[in-house]
């Protein structure tokens, strides 16, 4: 493998079949060959929903290794040309928009949004956020994924000089914010190390609803973590070196820096069109949001009026209540999805549980998310959503939490992204178990907000339903913010500053969500946009079906599809394909 490309070696494989350009078996194939190569290159990002598994080792972002991406990509969108699937049936050409999408993906990275050299908080998601990722995996860790972490550690400061070699005059305000993300840093990787070295037993306190261990393998408990002293604070030390001398790398640059963030309407609309096959035009997308954003103030608005008299909700006392709480209405959600007939609960998926954050992750927050929704190949090990003490200070999505786990537990746990992957990790298509986009996951996770509020499970709880009121205000904003930000209608700073007076939420929330629009546009918009394409679909199968029609049959599609943009589900399941954009061959 050294000496040939991941790609040359797929391309002799395949070499030896005969199949003809009509034949669905070349997209599987070329389907394969695909995931396996990305899951090899693909960037670590802070969106826990599209987490992925790779093979470990040594991670390179050097400018020979990016143009020989871009000579295997330039391959593989030979190939998928090449493909005729005009005679297939419709989920097979669903297959084939979903590699297009997947190719698309790719290309945007690499050339489009170009964040390997235009974007230093890159390169935190390159070094830090795999560390994170990592850990968010609960120990002990076996000799594999110790020596993983070991390696991703010892991994940075190779990639912080590919960094600076690639970034060609990126813009201030992304400098000044990954400078500012790297205040203290060596103080934070110490306290990872000494906290990890101790931390050689299962968590304790872990519950799994009377099963045997958090991991389902009671025999896990006693086995001990192979990272070894030395090796780990030597390894901390000089990543720790070299994040302090690509933070001042930044720091020196940043008077001649340019202020322009971004991205341009040309590359904003290669990505709705291209990536999330989205029929929208900014201006549509703009009107959408604005549309949601009255209806969600106004529905507060009633709410907050009708609840003036209600007591207010309470913090959770402490962790362990904080926990018991949330199993219990964990448990609470699934009962009330199977009475009320909305959505069918496999008796195989496990539970979103709250855990107490270790402390080598708290070393680390806010260079990752620190959940842990499992993966393809760990369907029974509980999804985890580690929280620290509840208080007065949390921010905005934590204090809701800790209010009512509810809100957080039905976006992200049951019925939302866990149980979404969960359901399309075991698609019994292997094209769709890899392919993910954020407009389907993230309008699948919104949608269940407010579809189980009006299904009543909130009704015990006024002040729970004005949360849910303002989770919809935020996400209606993010799509003007997102839009505006890549359009360069707004900066950074007034990006932030809109969303923490017109949420109202947190500066700190505030300005990371900001940070996140104007580094990757078009991931906002997918919370508001994914929601109302899934409104618009369940309106128009009802109509379609009339009687037949029926509520938990239209959400098993959707969940079990859950990776696929909303577009190619509504042509599967209608038969409708006028939401998709043309093919762009």
């Amino acid at each position: 493998m050294k000496q040939q490309s991941v790609v040359a070696v797929l391309l002799i494989a395949f070499a030896g079949r005969a199949y003809t350009q009509s034949d669905p078996a070349v997209l599987q194939k070329l389907s394969e060959d695909f995931w396996a190569w990305r899951a090899a290159y693909a960037p670590f990002t802070g969106d826990d929903v599209n987490r992925i598994e790779r093979p470990g080792g040594v991670r390179e972002w050097s400018r020979a290794k990016i143009d020989n991406q871009r000579k295997e990509l330039s391959e593989f969108e030979g190939r998928w040309k090449k493909i005729d699937p005009s005679t297939w049936a419709i989920s097979q050409q669903v297959d084939y928009r979903l590699i297009g999408s997947a190719l698309a993906r790719v290309r945007w990275e690499l050339d489009v949004n170009p964040r390997w050299k235009r974007d230093p908080t890159f390169y935190i998601e390159q070094t830090l956020t795999p560390i994170v990722e990592a850990l968010t995996v609960p120990g002990p860790y076996s000799a594999e994924q110790a020596h993983e972490i070991l390696t991703r550690i010892e991994n940075i400061p190779s990639i912080l000089q590919q960094a600076i070699e690639n970034l060609t005059d990126p813009p201030a305000p992304f400098a000044s914010v990954a400078a500012q993300a790297l205040d203290n840093i060596r103080v934070h990787l110490h306290e990872m190390a000494v906290a990890l070295l101790k931390s050689t037993m299962e968590p304790a306190g872990a519950e799994r609803h009377g099963r045997e261990s958090p991991r389902g393998d009671a025999s896990r408990e006693a086995r001990v973590s192979t990272l070894k002293e030395q090796e780990l604070y030597h390894a901390a030390d000089r990543a720790a070196d070299a994040l302090e001398k690509f933070r001042q790398y930044l720091k020196d640059k940043l008077p001649a820096l340019p202020e322009q963030t971004a991205l341009g309407r040309d590359a904003y609309v290669f990505f709705t069109k291209n990536v999330a096959l989205l029929p929208y035009s900014p201006e549509e997308l703009l009107a959408m949001g604005n549309q949601e954003w009255n209806r969600a103030v106004a529905f507060e608005t009633y709410e907050k009026n009708r609840n003036i008299d209600v007591p207010p909700l309470e913090l959770a006392k402490d962790i362990p209540s904080w926990i018991k709480t949330a199993a219990a209405k964990e448990l609470a959600v699934r009962k009330f999805l199977e009475d009320h007939e909305i959505l069918t609960v496999p008796d195989w998926l496990q539970h979103y549980t709250l855990r107490e954050m270790p402390e080598y992750l708290r070393a680390l927050q806010g260079f990752g998310e620190t959940d842990d929704f499992t993966s393809p190949s760990r369907l029974k090990d509980n999804c985890i959503r580690y929280v620290t003490e509840p208080s007065g200070n949390l921010g905005y999505f934590w204090r809701a939490t800790a209010q009512d786990p509810r809100p957080i537990c039905v976006h992200e746990g049951v019925p939302g992204h866990y149980f979404q992957l969960c359901l399309s990790w075991k698609h019994e298509d292997a094209i769709r178990r890899h392919y993910y986009a954020s407009t389907a996951n993230e309008g699948i996770g919104f949608y269940a907000e407010e579809m189980m509020l009006q299904a009543g499970l909130f009704d015990d709880s006024p002040h729970t339903r004005e949360i849910i009121y303002n989770f919809m205000r935020l996400r209606a904003l993010r799509v003007e913010v997102d839009v505006k930000l890549a359009l360069g209608e707004f900066t950074l700073d007034q990006a932030a500053k809109y969303l923490q007076e017109k949420v109202p939420m947190d500066s700190e929330t505030a300005r990371q969500e900001a940070i996140a629009f104007a580094t990757s546009p078009g991931g906002a918009i997918s919370y508001q946009i994914g929601k109302l394409q899934i409104i618009k679909l369940l309106a128009d199968a009802r109509l379609t079906q009339g009687k037949q029609f029926n509520l938990r049959a239209f959400h098993d599609f959707v969940w079990k599809n859950g990776n696929v943009p909303i577009a190619l589900q509504r042509w599967e399941y209608l038969g409708d394909p006028r939401e998709l954009p043309p093919l762009g061959r």
